[in-house]
């Protein structure tokens, strides 16, 4: 189906409801989102406690909602490959480890960008 065609196309208000299934499944089944949303919870504490500027808590959240979105699209190209490759594979591995990867990744950025953030604030 061509997005945006047809009968069939979900309305905006039934694309928000399967999204918010889709983060209400992966919160359920996930435990690496539930510890990446409580992390995400205590910076956002931190950050009243601290008492961030605009600029900074843009940087802040951004970088919060980068690592949930990658935790998300790494649960999602995990199961996608367990759907086509319910036994082991090393390309099915692969694709894992290299999903898994991104969410490092973005998280140890998110981490250095915090830091910096943090460091700053603190000093001022």
């Amino acid at each position: 189906m061509i997005p945006g065609k047809g009968p069939r196309h979900p309305t905006i208000r039934k694309a928000f409801h399967y999204a918010r299934h889709g983060l209400r499944s992966a919160f359920d089944t996930e435990r690496n989102i539930k510890i990446i949303m409580a992390i995400s919870v205590l910076v956002i504490i931190a950050s009243f406690i601290i008492g961030l500027d605009l600029i900074e808590w843009a940087i802040v959240l951004f970088c919060c909602g980068a690592v949930v979105a990658a935790e998300l699209l790494n649960t999602a190209v995990e199961t996608v490959v367990d759907l086509v490759s319910p036994e082991f594979h090393p390309l099915a591995g692969k694709a894992k480890d290299i999903a898994a990867a991104a969410v490092w990744i973005i998280s140890l950025c998110s981490v250095a960008v915090g830091l910096c953030v943090y460091i700053n604030a603190l000093l001022n």
